[in-house]
């Protein structure tokens, strides 16, 4: 059975500067957008806009510390983007299978004696 794929998730993930913090968060197990851009190249407010989507999506969940939030990643979350890629991934190696047999069936036909070239 292969999980329903997520786009708004996918977009999400898809940027790489959201992918660096989502990496970020899990090595250090919450940050806030100033200390988190403090260790990328991007400004405070990109980072808390790049926050605030991944936020929406449920990958990460936001708390208040003092004048700033909080971000932890959403472990469930997660698990779920990474069944996600491996349904994709399964269905692509399937479809990868199956044209490679057929690009090996048509191989052999040409190989065989007597066929035209």
């Amino acid at each position: 059975m292969t999980a329903a794929v997520d786009d708004d998730l996918w977009s999400a993930v898809g940027d790489p500067t959201r992918r660096r913090l989502l990496d970020l968060l899990l090595a250090d197990g919450n940050g806030t957008a100033t200390s988190l851009s403090e260790r990328l190249p991007v400004t405070r407010q990109a980072v808390a806009k790049h926050l605030a989507m991944l936020d929406r999506v449920g990958l990460v969940h936001a708390s208040s510390a003092g004048r700033e939030r909080r971000y932890r990643v959403d472990e469930a979350q997660l698990a779920r983007a990474v069944a996600q890629l491996s349904s994709v991934g399964a269905a692509w190696d399937a479809r990868l299978r199956r044209i490679k047999e057929i690009a090996e069936a048509i191989q052999r036909s040409k190989d065989q004696p007597g066929a035209q070239q």
